[in-house]
């Protein structure tokens, strides 16, 4: 059973204060302004169909671990995409750990990844998954007993049987999780079908809103098929993506559509934040040649960098908030891309340059009235060196969460510390889950919040702060930056 007191100071002074603190922001809504859940989730609220389903597969920083442990994929229910191709060879068994790379695999049953996820419980001792999913475990499905090979059959019934219950559906888990907002990450080629079901249905009572995710759009390196999309993004916006000017108002329109359907922000993981303004007459000759070929090495990068420069200008113009998430080297291990898609935990941090390549942007749309962005990294020397100096001086520039691998209480901790010297607490932009599995959202939130309380209660300790102030800053953290950084209220 996780500790009551668990992430406050040691100190009982300190945990007294922190413990106050935290028991004035423990019930306020929760906002999420920055995630993955799919909105069909919501728009279709079925059952989930097995623990795996909810608490292992859609959760890479669980599945990166086990992989971490020499367990392969298919064991962990992912299906290999080449085998899946091959027909019969899909059924040939393999032993537990033994799978070769790229060898055919049968997909183990929910059950099966349910035993290896307790095999290997020990391995997530002192980790933030830990802390998370002992919290889902006891408030979800009271399971208040570490987990194990001896009691994993017994564990997976107890959660299968609730799953079945009404107080297990998607939207009856909005409602017990105090969500406020919950904000998807969509594709301007999506339909949004799912959104206007849930907007369209007088029987759901919650909110979720679209983000608008161009990348694969803004960037022809992400993919060999762009041309294809942009053909996709003529069908869905109705504007002729044979002209750069039209590609122009092909993505105008799917953000206007994005901002009907409540849209507040839009999501740049670009590999850098490099921006730089190219004159039209520049820009339609690169998309040309990038349309149609042949094109010189660096016209990608140039396209890139440009069509960053486009967000933010629509960004000043329609006022949807601009986040940015650089710095990630995604889908590190070629083998398993190949194997088993996107999302598998093999994407890793790079070093990340925020005040030289924002140089033009900020220039330009830093000080406008109506632009915002919200700047995450992974680099966790950016944020006392680039992003809290700047943050402290541009009025368009917020400081996003410690994210990814950063959103550990540790690091938390480092993160206000290195930031709020600088910039005040007022330019950060609260919490994000950036989550996909559903049921961690209230136990990340929470943990957000303890080690938020922890680290307040320290600079009360310190007389850097009085106790009103601290108050204050908690609730201001966990419920009024998000709305206001993410333009929610």
């Amino acid at each position: 059973m996780p500790h009551p007191l668990r992430l406050f100071p040691p100190e009982p002074g300190l945990r007294e204060v922190a413990f106050d603190l935290y028991r004035h922001v423990s019930q306020l809504p929760l906002i999420s302004p920055h995630g993955h859940v799919d909105a069909q989730v919501l728009a279709k609220d079925e059952p989930y169909p097995d623990p795996i389903a909810l608490l292992v597969r859609p959760d890479h920083y669980v599945l990166r671990l086990l992989h971490a442990q020499g367990i392969d994929m298919t064991e962990l229910g992912l299906l290999d995409k080449r085998t899946a191709a091959t027909g019969p060879a899909a059924t040939r068994p393999v032993a537990s750990g033994s799978a070769v790379p790229g060898s055919a695999a049968r997909v183990a049953e929910p059950r099966e990844v349910w035993r290896v996820l307790c095999r290997y419980w020990s391995v997530f001792r002192g980790t933030v998954m830990r802390l998370w999913l002992e919290d889902e475990l006891a408030s979800l499905f009271g399971i208040d007993y570490p987990l194990s090979e001896g009691r994993a059959d017994e564990s997976y019934d107890q959660i299968s049987a609730q799953l079945t219950t009404p107080e297990m559906r998607p939207r009856e888990l909005y409602r017990r999780f105090g969500l406020e907002v919950l904000a998807t990450t969509d594709s301007p080629l999506d339909d949004l079908s799912a959104h206007r079901a849930l907007r369209d249905d007088p029987t759901w009572q919650g909110t979720v809103v679209p983000t608008f995710r161009p990348d694969a759009l803004i960037d022809p390196a992400r993919t060999s098929s762009w041309a294809q999309l942009l053909d996709r993004l003529a069908q869905i916006s109705g504007s002729d993506t044979g002209t750069y000017r039209g590609y122009i108002s092909a993505l105008e329109a799917r953000r206007a559509a994005f901002k009907e359907l409540g849209a507040t922000a839009t999501d740049h993981g670009n590999d850098t934040v490099d921006a730089f303004e190219l004159s039209e007459w520049e820009a339609a000759r690169l998309y040309d040649r990038l349309r149609l070929g042949p094109y010189d090495a660096g016209d990608q990068g140039a396209f890139r960098a440009h069509m960053l420069m486009e967000m933010a200008r629509m960004s000043a113009d329609d006022g949807l908030v601009m986040q940015l998430h650089p710095g990630v080297w995604r889908d590190h291990d070629t083998a398993a891309f190949t194997r088993f898609g996107h999302d598998t935990g093999a994407d890793f941090p790079v070093a990340t340059n925020y005040t030289a390549a924002l140089v033009r942007l900020l220039g330009r749309f830093g000080s406008h009235p109506t632009f915002r962005a919200v700047a995450f990294t992974v680099d966790e020397t950016t944020f006392s060196r680039e992003l809290a100096p700047m943050a402290s001086y541009y009025p368009g520039l917020w400081l996003g969460a410690p994210w990814w691998f950063l959103d550990a209480p540790d690091t938390m901790n480092r993160f206000w510390a290195a930031i709020t010297e600088t910039a005040g607490f007022s330019k950060s932009a609260g919490f994000v889950d950036d989550t996909r599995a559903y049921c961690s959202i209230p136990a990340r939130h929470d943990l957000a919040r303890r080690a938020h309380c922890s680290f307040l209660a320290r600079l009360v300790g310190e007389h850097r702060l009085n106790h009103e102030d601290a108050l204050a800053l908690a609730g201001d953290f966990a419920y009024r930056l998000p709305k206001l950084a993410f333009r929610l209220a």
